[in-house]
């Protein structure tokens, strides 16, 4: 922990304070102001080292090697294989919104931290040359709502010692207009964004995509096709929720 480091942070929570993102609780000490959650309510938050699916990363039941979902869609996921880290239920749910609507910037600290530990579930055998690419807003996003909550996390892990990420950050994928995913039911979600999402420069052989929340899969799929026709051959994905 390097509380030099983290002592800005404490200082923004002594002069603007937001207190801890499901508690409410006052951010007492400099670790707790870096991450925007109280040390009560941090522990709640460690990824479950359970049996995963192979394709989408969720945890499984009593499936052997894949969900049933990804059974049902063989062989048509453009991705290679997908970490997702927590249910988007309960206090998942109010964190994900306190930090992408209630703007709790703090959070995305945390929040690169676990996609940097979402990384290291995958075989070190498969992940040997990988570059982080962002999953790009809608256009209009951030006219409309001031920031995207993806793109700040780019720059936290751009700013986190190389070491430490593991991974450099590749900026390389457009969305073309298109309607929001949330809007729309499942089946319509896997249409919507066909040859809305473009990659505008060549791309390493071996990629990792990241995101928020993880649904059908659908934008992560649209973004793979994208990568792999400017040259991916493999695309992995960390995303922080799965609903």
């Amino acid at each position: 922990m390097n509380h030099c480091r983290h002592l800005p942070a404490l200082l923004r929570e002594y002069l603007f304070p937001s207190g801890c993102a499901i508690c409410g609780r006052m951010l007492l000490d400099s670790e707790e102001a870096w991450y925007g959650l109280c040390r009560d309510c941090m522990p709640g938050f460690a990824i479950d080292q359970e049996a995963r699916c192979a394709l989408c990363g969720r945890p499984l039941i009593s499936e052997q090697g894949r969900c049933l979902s990804c059974r049902e869609r063989e062989g048509t996921y453009h991705f290679d294989r997908v970490m997702t880290l927590f249910p988007y239920t309960g206090a998942y749910r109010t964190l994900l919104r306190a930090y992408k609507f209630g703007k709790h910037r703090a959070l995305g600290n945390f929040f690169q931290e676990k996609l940097i530990q979402g990384l290291s579930l995958f075989p070190a055998s498969l992940l040997r040359t990988s570059v982080w690419i962002p999953v790009p807003p809608r256009p209009g996003k951030i006219k409309q709502t001031g920031w995207d909550q993806i793109e700040y996390l780019a720059r936290l892990l751009e700013r986190t010692p190389q070491q430490e990420r593991g991974l450099p950050i590749y900026r390389c994928l457009k969305r073309l207009p298109s309607q929001s995913q949330k809007e729309l039911s499942g089946e319509n979600r896997k249409t919507n964004l066909l040859g809305r999402i473009r990659c505008t420069k060549k791309v390493p052989p071996e990629v990792v995509l990241f995101d928020d929340v993880f649904t059908t899969g659908s934008t992560m799929d649209a973004c793979a096709a994208a990568l792999k026709e400017r040259g991916a051959e493999q695309v992995y994905g960390v995303c922080l929720f799965y609903d």
